[in-house]
């Protein structure tokens, strides 16, 4: 097996040992003198599988069934035990639980759960097992609240490419790289916002971690909340392109592979939200890239105005600390986050992620009810000819008459 140091800011180390086994030519993490090989849980190392090769396809239009809505507002089965404890983290925005497993939950828990995730945005569940259990019973637990993400391009765990993973090494270099040409680490997104049906709730394991490395968290209810009447009026109707074409730019350039191709899919930017029934800023820096309809200066400004009224809004803010036993769920559709880039140099961060698919964006009530799959697949049939028209062209073509 040609065995590759891979480590997130986009520097490879190979070295070749097992030739000539069934997985010669899988990339995965490699040691050097300044890096450690005696990782606690080697059977979640990041993997690059040749064979997987654009091997996978994004999903089709499907109807996504939201747990949430079966959930108890009142969460008597999750929370209803007397050795279940749990704290909000703020008024709005997340809540630390301890005294539930996750891996015995009932559906009718989980159903709950999923309605806590949405209602809450951010679930911190301590003392979990999860990283003791198996890739299948894994896949079967997240499967509960719909289809599982196969990342395009990140790191997977050998033959289980539904698991993203999230693998810091000790080496000081990756961390020297990354301040290299930037002067902070926030990456403001919501995950894979670029398929046509994005993640739903998602579920992050750690594994290994020292101090530091918290995750951040905004509220993209109250971010959309804020604006005023008249704004809120002039955003709704406004389509946003989310690509992955940037993310696999960068995977290809360093020789790693794709396990699907580049996709690219058209948003709104009020988005409604089916279980809260409320609408949230849908946008992101990692993915978001125009505004359909506007020129070029019109699109870069407001993407500009939306984005930093997203990172300035710490008064809808949370920021999660972590231990080798937490499990956190958030709802993707709910809030944008960000990794922190604060750890120690010596310490080794480790982390799987499952993340389920849920709806594709929609801005109204009457949008979502009506939709189904097969009007879907027609309306991705225009996708094209919508990117390629002119802003007034696009006036024109979407205007009611």
């Amino acid at each position: 097996m040609s065995r590759v140091y891979y480590n997130a800011i986009g520097n490879l180390k190979t070295s070749k040992i097992n030739e000539g086994t069934e997985y010669e030519g899988v990339l995965t993490v490699a040691g050097d003198e300044n890096q450690r090989l005696d990782y606690k849980y080697p059977q979640w190392l990041p993997t690059w599988n040749p064979k997987d090769q654009l091997a996978f396809n994004h999903l089709k239009p499907f109807r996504h069934i939201d747990r949430g809505l079966f959930g108890d507002p009142e969460f008597k089965s999750l929370l209803g035990d007397k050795n279940v404890t749990y704290r909000k983290v703020s008024p709005k925005l997340g809540i630390e639980v301890e005294g539930i497993q996750l891996s015995t939950l009932t559906d009718k828990q989980k159903d709950d759960l999923a309605l806590l995730v949405e209602k809450v945005g951010v679930v911190a569940l301590k003392g979990q097992d999860f990283k003791n259990k198996s890739f299948n019973e894994l896949r079967e637990w997240g499967r509960y609240y719909g289809p599982l993400d196969v990342h395009a391009n990140s790191g997977a765990p050998l033959e289980n490419p539904e698991f993203h993973v999230v693998f810091k090494s000790n080496n000081p270099k990756q961390k020297e790289k990354l301040f290299s040409d930037s002067l902070n680490s926030i990456r403001w997104h919501s995950d894979v916002s670029y398929e046509n049906q994005t993640p739903g709730i998602t579920i992050l394991v750690m594994l290994e971690t020292g101090l530091g490395g918290d995750t951040q968290f905004i509220d993209s209810v109250e971010l959309y909340n804020r604006f005023s009447p008249l704004l809120k009026s002039k955003l709704e109707g406004l389509r946003v392109l989310h690509s992955s074409r940037e993310q696999a730019n960068g995977t290809t350039s360093i020789g790693a592979i794709q396990r699907k191709g580049v996709v690219e899919s058209i948003h709104p930017l009020i988005r409604y939200h089916p279980v809260l029934k409320k609408k949230t800023l849908f946008i992101n820096s990692n993915f978001s890239r125009r505004f359909l309809g506007l020129k070029q200066e019109e699109s870069d400004n407001l993407s500009k105005f939306l984005l930093d009224h997203s990172k300035a809004c710490l008064d809808a803010h949370i920021r999660l600390q972590w231990d080798e036993n937490t499990v956190v769920m958030w709802d993707n559709r709910r809030v944008i986050h960000a990794a922190t880039a604060d750890w120690d140099a010596a310490s080794t961060r480790h982390a799987f992620r499952v993340t389920t698919m849920a709806e594709r964006p929609v801005e109204t009530e009457e949008e979502y009810e009506s939709w189904a799959p097969e009007a879907e697949e027609e309306r991705l049939k225009l996708k094209d000819y919508y990117l390629n028209l002119s802003p007034a062209k696009y006036y024109e073509a979407t205007t009611p008459k």
